[in-house]
């Protein structure tokens, strides 16, 4: 009599296939479980929404005397030579200049060829630094202050600029570089 040689993993397939078959679908089923448990469980993240900063002017109605320019020099009459220009001057009928975003007042001092000036500390790496003010400022140091809110008038205390008369010059700041305001800033009658 011939006996015939099985293949081994048929004869243990053949013993145990049943229980290796059930216990894979146990495992499918109990994984599947689960993952539509955790997913129907999740909180869905809030959403975020990006409201840019509004900035308003700095002066109602403002007219631009010398724009922001970082690429080409322009003539400055007061000291007659030619330099780039980090700020926008602005005039206007009405001399009231409030801060652009809310913030916080960094500073308040008085520099011979800026003049008067305020720093003021806004959301995102912003400052906004007001220069040629009057003497008579209305905010110092350490408050906090809303958009639109006055904090001087525009006079021609900056010595290096006293030639265009009473004016603003405005500059902006983000992390600690000039930015053009013009990119933030609708500024009127330009």
């Amino acid at each position: 009599m011939e006996i015939k040689k099985q293949n081994k993993f048929s004869t243990f397939f053949k013993r145990f296939g049943a229980y290796i078959v059930g216990g894979a679908i146990i495992v499918m089923v109990v994984v599947t479980a689960t993952v539509v448990g955790v997913l129907s469980n999740r909180k869905t993240s809030p959403v975020i929404t990006n409201n840019p900063l509004v900035f308003c002017s700095p002066i109602a109605n403002a007219t631009v005397i010398k724009d922001y320019n970082d690429k080409k020099l322009q003539h400055n009459q007061t000291l007659n030579k030619w330099e780039t220009h980090y700020s926008v001057d602005l005039t206007g009928e009405d001399p009231t200049v409030v801060s652009v975003l809310d913030g916080e007042v960094l500073d308040v001092y008085y520099k011979y060829m800026l003049g008067n000036v305020v720093e003021i500390k806004h959301s995102d790496g912003f400052v906004s630094i007001y220069s040629s003010l009057d003497k008579n400022i209305d905010v110092q140091k350490g408050d906090q202050v809303q958009k639109g809110q006055k904090i001087g008038t525009i006079s021609n205390s900056a010595a290096s600029e006293a030639g265009y008369g009473n004016h603003l010059d405005f500059t902006l700041l983000q992390d600690g570089k000039e930015v053009d305001p013009n990119n933030y800033i609708s500024l009127q009658n330009k």
